[in-house]
């Protein structure tokens, strides 16, 4: 099933458009958010979340994109490919659509 859920501008405040919020497709907003929060920010699961921050000081985007690949999975993500290629990373993964 894809998800649909309300969704936040680039600033990560929420759309609104003609006083109304707005609901849409949400795998790439999940994907940024499961990227940039840090572990213990979700009070209802404190083990989720990469904490892509921590990482940007280690230089090292093999264990960033191992952990994106872990915390996609455990989101019910099917992650097809991960890379990272001049300094971006590219990611092709999506929720399972037969769930």
């Amino acid at each position: 099933m894809i998800p649909k859920d309300i969704m936040l501008d680039d600033d990560m405040d929420l759309l609104i458009q003609g006083n109304d919020l707005v609901l849409g497709e949400s795998t790439h907003q999940h994907q940024k958010i499961l990227i940039m929060v840090d572990k213990g920010e979700f009070k209802e699961n404190i083990t989720r979340g990469v904490g892509a921050l921590r990482y940007a000081e280690m230089h090292n985007p093999e264990s960033l994109m191992r952990e994106i690949r872990q915390e996609f999975i455990a989101d019910g993500m099917i992650v097809n490919s991960l890379s990272w290629n001049d300094g971006n990373l590219e990611i092709d993964a999506n929720y399972d659509s037969k769930s």
